[in-house]
């Protein structure tokens, strides 16, 4: 019995429905992502600045010029993802970034830590963040907004530990050592659970998304009627270059722009705005912990709110929230409020990990979903990179932050409206899926 043989009985015995072990395996890889996070940076911060005589700017550009990379690298995994599978992509993606991360305590000069943590930057946001979206949403299609929710969780608690868990390593063996341990721990965590457990699809497996059964022997996925997340009928399958012709693929491209432009400009210049106001180094550092643990339950929340309102609302209710949070860091200026605004904040930005994964999937299918959100990410890196930037410049014209904030709250308002405005595009004739000549037209509702 060959190794899919295997895999097959294995799958079909299993107790439960298998998605679940498809969200274990692919929560490993969200996790262990942290690993280049921008929070586990930040801790290697002191000790390589000091030890190496490098600034501090140095060590944080390498931040960015990974997020630059990864607008570039992420139509690639997209297509990666829908020609090899998630499974050959991810193992792929975990293999290298432990590589890279133990390198960066071996081989240590300007150019060389840019390359090496630039690569993991370039794995964090593009074949993981693609990969486990696209293969949780294949799996999960009335459940998806809770499925992912749970693996937006696990992002959330990979982003309070791998920080802490550095720090202990720092402190037990030294930051050099501490890049090696921590590239390990990639490899322990996540390569055995992605290497026996992913599978790309439920139907590769004769089986129906959400565990709704077996494929009978006559059924194929074309023919398969299947419901969204917000129990509608789910769209026939859309390629890249159908969906690219929809206004709808644009907006919410532009829309998560947006809203991850006032992600990042909290998230980077938190800790030094709340400095500003007076709140000690100390309680400042640990608001960022209380986001990650807001962010943890928001996931969780804002998933389940994707399966029970039209995911455009969903979508909406996340950017008028991180809106009008934005506008409450005005008001900050003691302990307690720091770590009310930051818990908010994070619990909003736990729909912005989830909510958008639905959209897309929702939107266009599970046809070419690898692609479609290769297609959107390099909105999301292009947000995030202008939002740390942006909010930077204008700190530097007005010698605050106080202007920041209001701009980010209109940014959130702009972004909820046009993705309230823009319904799921339909489909005006679907062309037979055999026939390699025929075009679907596709036009918006």
């Amino acid at each position: 019995m060959n190794s899919s043989n295997i895999r097959y009985q294995f799958v079909r015995r299993t107790p439960f429905f298998y998605g679940w072990a498809i969200l274990f395996s692919a929560g490993t890889a969200v996790f262990v992502r942290n690993a280049a996070a921008s929070l586990t940076l930040a801790v290697f911060m002191f000790p390589m600045s000091e030890d190496l005589g490098w600034s501090r700017t140095l060590l944080a550009g390498s931040a960015s010029a990974g997020g630059i990379a990864a607008m570039f690298a992420a139509p690639v995994s997209g297509y990666l993802v829908d020609r090899y599978g998630p499974r050959a992509v991810l193992l792929g993606a975990a293999v290298l970034l432990g590589f890279t991360t133990m390198a960066i305590g071996w081989w240590i000069t300007p150019i060389s830590f840019y390359i090496l943590f630039g690569i993991g930057r370039v794995i964090f946001a593009a074949p993981v963040q693609i990969g486990t979206g696209t293969v949780v949403s294949q799996w999960f299609i009335r459940r998806r907004g809770r499925a992912n929710g749970i693996l937006g969780s696990t992002h959330s608690v990979g982003m309070g530990l791998m920080p802490f868990f550095a720090q202990i390593l720092i402190n037990t063996v030294g930051w050099r050592e501490a890049w090696f341990w921590l590239g390990i721990t990639v490899w322990l965590v996540a390569l055995a659970p992605l290497w026996a457990l992913m599978i790309s699809r439920p139907e590769d497996v004769g089986l129906k998304p959400d565990g709704d059964g077996e494929l009978e022997e006559t059924e194929t996925d074309d023919a398969q009627t299947t419901v969204s997340s917000s129990g509608a009928p789910e769209p026939e399958g859309w390629t890249l270059r159908d969906a690219i012709r929809t206004p709808a693929l644009w907006i919410v491209g532009l829309s998560g722009g947006l809203l991850f432009f006032v992600h990042a400009s909290v998230n980077i210049h938190q800790a030094a705005f709340l400095r500003d106001q007076g709140i000690d180094a100390t309680v400042a550092a640990a608001a960022l912990t209380s986001l990650a643990a807001g962010s943890a339950v928001g996931s969780i929340f804002w998933g389940v709110v994707a399966e029970r309102l039209p995911v455009r609302f969903a979508y909406a209710g996340v950017g008028l929230f991180l809106g009008v949070v934005a506008l409450l860091f005005l008001i900050v200026d003691n302990t307690l409020l720091a770590f009310v605004v930051a818990t908010l904040f994070g619990f909003g930005l736990g729909g912005l990990l989830v909510v958008p994964s639905v959209v897309v999937a929702d939107y266009f299918g599970r046809r070419s979903l690898g692609a479609v959100r290769g297609f959107i990410e390099p909105w999301t890196g292009g947000g995030q990179a202008a939002g740390a930037l942006g909010a930077g410049l204008i700190f530097d014209m007005t010698g605050d932050y106080q202007a920041v904030f209001p701009v980010l709250t209109a940014f959130a308002i702009v972004s909820a409206l046009l993705i309230l405005l823009t319904p799921a595009p339909r489909k005006t004739a679907i062309a037979d899926p055999a026939s390699p000549d025929s075009e679907p037209a596709a036009a918006d509702d």
